[in-house]
Parts: structure tokens; C-alpha cells; sequence
């Protein structure tokens, strides 16, 4: 059996891994565009300070990345963010302290007391009586009111999709939130019952010594399959039972293809294949993205935690702002500092492809209006992504399903990305393995 995975990200490295554990006869084989493997978990070391160009780890609270790092014997990698990772900060106009707890909640001045009655009034909100899908804003305005939404939901969203709530599907971006008001009623009750039937620990942080990039590299060598990087694959015809691939240096046979790259770039693969499947491919949208890392000497602020995020209310340049050096020590050398700030997004599009000194300029300005700094780094990096995170927006499932129909006209041919269905590691690492078994299930 000749399997080709196009796409060397996590989602691509992943199905490889899984696929020859199962079969370890059969010939596998990678292909990159890009000279190195892992997407946009990349890290980078500038001046002995290491800046995370996208996702900086996995939680815990789900198995899946931490048994394909036991799985690939990664364990001595592994690094558990620091406890004051556990203390987020939000910017609404002033810097106030996410509430960690019931008390906290009640005592933060980040709602009015009717605003808090409101949130508690949750409990007494009937369920959605439909099937519907609905935005974040409105699902959260439902069932918490729009201060809430406006304040603790802006900012998140802002946080993990770089999007809004008004353009977020929470089926798609939350389904175990939404599920949480399908089965019990609500989230109140739901979070309540839950807890009682899984008693135990959150989630933690997590992510590897030298960064997610020390990861990708372990990956790659333990893989045991053929690899092309600098090569990739620029379109995909049937042939008879076999897939033929056109690369630079020629056409390659495969009997199973699978496309794990971003939907953009699958959509011109496919496209001398099923013009169709191309057009659902490429009106998956993604958000741009600015990374501006930042080294200190030492900055004027304690950076008691994981970092900040911002509000659309606060009119800020900025996403949010990480302080990496809190949370993994060894992202800056002994005694110096790393803040990575975000840009962009579906918030503020037109920020996140400016040159590198107008993003520099942004990210000192953000730092300086949120955390009252104005000192000047030693070390600077910017990565921008054009297509940075993909957008889940309202009908996000729907469109999946009539997607992944399309491409179950072509047997053999698989999707796999974070386009699709989840964007963080563990949704990579657990569609990975699914798609592995389905691949292996359909080639008995």
C-alpha cells in the first residue's frame, strides 16, 4: 500500500505517526512545500530568546497530544507551564484580573452588579428549543447576557480564533459548551453535574523544552518514512485505482492521498480533479494573524501570569499580549523576559500584513496602553499570516458536511487540518488518528 500525506504540519505528521503504527509494511511518504516540517508550530530562536511563531502548546484535559508524545517517546520533552500560567488578564479600558472563582467573580469590577445577576439568572434561562446553529454573541447574550458576552466572551475569542463573537458558530468553535445546554439544560447545570460524574484536575498547559519546534523535530526522526521537504505537490488527478501526484520533479503514484495541508492550498491540489471540491475548499476563510515577539532585559512589570487579552470596547491595536518568559522560563535567557503580542484578526484585518517596523511600532504601543511599559526590548521578531487561524463562522458544520460528501466522491482521497473540525493540538492530534483508522478500516 503506497500512502502519500501532503503537508508536513502537526495534523500531517500526526496521521503518519498513527498509519505506521497500525501498518508498518506499507510505504508511506511526506511531502512539504515549505524547507521544514511543522506548519505553523514553529519555533524560533533569536539571541537566545525562543518566540513561538504560532500555538505554544496543548492542555491536558483531553488525552490525545499527551499520548502521541508518550506514543512517539517524547516524554522527556515535555514542560508544564508554570503555575502563575494560571492567572490571565483582560483589558477592557483598565487591566483587571480574569476572576478564577465564584467569590472572585462576585468581587471583580469587571461587571455591574445587575450585569452579575444577569450571569446568575442563567440558571433559570429555558433551553434552546431548536437545532439551529447561532453565533457566539448570540448564544452567550442568550444565556448570559451582553455584558458578559461584550467583556469575558470578546476577549477569548479574540484569544484562541483571532475572531469575534458576532462571527463565530458556537457548534463549530465550542461544541462542548453548546452540548452543555443540549443535554442538561444549561451551563450552570451542566457544569455542576459534570463535576460531580468527573471529579478531578483541569487541564495544564503544556508544551516542550526548547519549544513546540523540539517536538516537530522528535516527530520527524521517529517517523521512519519517507520525507520531501522543499517539495511540494501541485496537483492531484485520478488514474484507475491510483492517484497520481505532479511535484516539480515529476508525477508519483499513490494508492491512498491524504491532504493535510491548509483548506487554501488543498484547493488548488484538487483542483485539475474536481473544480467543486476546489470551490468548497477555498470559501473556508481564515483570519490574519501578527506575531511580534519581544526580548527585555528586563521590563517595568511583574508579569505575575499568563498574559492579557483585550476587548473590541477597549479600540486597542492589539489582540492580547503573552508573557511566554512567566509561563515557560526557558523561552529567555536567566533573568531576562519574552512577550509575544497578536494583531489582527477578523477585529482588525488591516493590521496584521503591515511592514515589520509599523508592527513593531503597534506592539510597543499595545504594551505601553495595557501594561504601562515603556521600556525598550533588546530583541525583536515579526511573523505575519496572511491565513492564519481558519474562521468558524455560522453554518461552519453544515458546510463541513456537505464538504467532506464531495470528497467522499474520490475514494482514497482524505482531509485533514485544523480547517475543518477543531483548531487547537488536540483537535489536530485526535483528527489525525481518526482519519489513520478510517484510512486503514477502507483499505482492508
Amino acid at each position: 500500500m503506497r500512502v502519500a500525506i501532503i503537508g508536513g504540519g502537526i495534523s500531517g505528521l500526526a496521521t503518519a505517526f498513527f498509519i505506521r503504527q497500525q501498518r508498518p509494511g506499507w510505504e508511506i511518504r511526506l511531502y512539504e512545500r515549505s524547507p521544514r516540517l511543522g506548519g505553523t508550530m514553529q519555533t524560533v530562536d533569536r539571541d537566545g530568546f525562543l518566540f513561538e511563531m504560532g500555538g505554544n502548546g496543548f492542555l491536558t484535559n483531553k488525552p490525545d497530544s499527551l499520548d502521541l508524545v508518550k506514543a512517539a517517546g517524547a516524554e522527556h520533552l515535555l514542560q508544564k507551564s508554570s503555575d502563575q500560567a494560571r492567572i490571565r488578564y483582560i483589558y477592557t479600558g483598565a487591566l483587571h484580573r480574569l476572576p478564577e472563582s465564584p467569590l472572585a467573580f462576585a468581587r471583580s469590577p469587571l461587571l455591574t452588579l445587575p450585569q452579575k445577576l444577569r450571569v446568575l439568572a442563567e440558571l433559570l434561562i429555558p433551553a434552546k428549543g431548536d437545532e439551529e446553529d447561532e453565533t457566539v454573541q448570540h448564544f452567550g447574550e442568550r444565556r448570559l447576557g451582553k455584558a458578559f458576552t461584550d467583556t469575558f466572551l470578546n476577549a477569548m475569542i479574540a484569544g484562541i480564533y483571532a475572531s469575534t463573537p458576532g462571527q463565530t458558530s458556537i457548534n463549530a468553535a465550542f461544541p462542548l459548551v453548546a452540548d452543555l445546554e443540549r443535554r442538561y439544560g444549561g451551563l450552570f447545570r451542566g457544569m455542576i453535574k459534570k463535576r460531580r460524574k468527573e471529579a478531578g484536575p483541569g487541564g495544564v498547559l503544556t508544551s516542550f523544552h526548547g519549544g513546540v519546534s523540539s517536538f516537530i523535530h522528535h516527530l520527524q526522526e521517529s517517523l521512519k518514512i519517507g520525507i520531501s521537504t522543499g517539495q511540494g505537490v501541485t496537483a492531484i488527478e485520478r488514474s484507475g485505482e491510483h492517484y497520481q501526484l505532479h511535484t516539480p520533479t515529476g508525477i508519483i503514484e499513490a494508492d491512498k492521498v491524504i491532504i493535510a495541508t491548509p483548506a487554501h492550498a488543498a484547493s488548488e491540489i484538487v483542483k485539475p480533479m474536481d473544480t467543486g471540491l476546489s470551490a468548497q475548499l477555498a470559501d473556508i476563510h481564515y483570519a490574519p494573524v501578527a506575531v511580534v515577539g519581544l526580548g527585555y532585559e528586563r521590563i517595568d512589570h511583574p508579569l505575575n501570569g499568563f498574559g492579557l487579552l483585550t476587548t473590541e470596547s477597549a479600540r486597542l491595536p492589539i489582540l492580547g499580549i503573552l508573557w511566554d518568559s512567566t509561563v515557560f522560563p526557558d523561552r529567555a535567557p536567566q533573568g531576562k523576559q519574552t512577550l509575544r503580542v497578536m494583531i489582527g484578526g477578523l477585529r482588525n484585518p488591516e493590521l496584521a500584513m503591515k511592514d515589520e517596523e509599523e508592527l513593531t511600532e503597534l506592539a510597543l504601543q499595545g504594551i505601553g496602553q495595557t501594561m504601562g511599559c515603556s521600556t525598550s526590548p533588546c530583541t525583536r521578531i515579526v511573523k505575519r499570516w496572511d491565513k492564519g487561524i481558519p474562521s468558524y463562522p455560522l453554518g461552519h458544520l453544515a458546510k463541513m458536511e456537505r464538504l467532506f460528501a464531495t470528497a467522499a466522491r474520490h475514494p482514497g482521497l482524505y482531509l485533514n487540518s485544523n480547517a475543518y473540525y477543531g483548531i487547537s493540538m488536540n483537535d489536530c492530534v485526535a483528527n489525525s488518528r481518526k482519519t489513520a483508522e478510517r484510512l486503514i478500516r477502507e483499505a482492508r
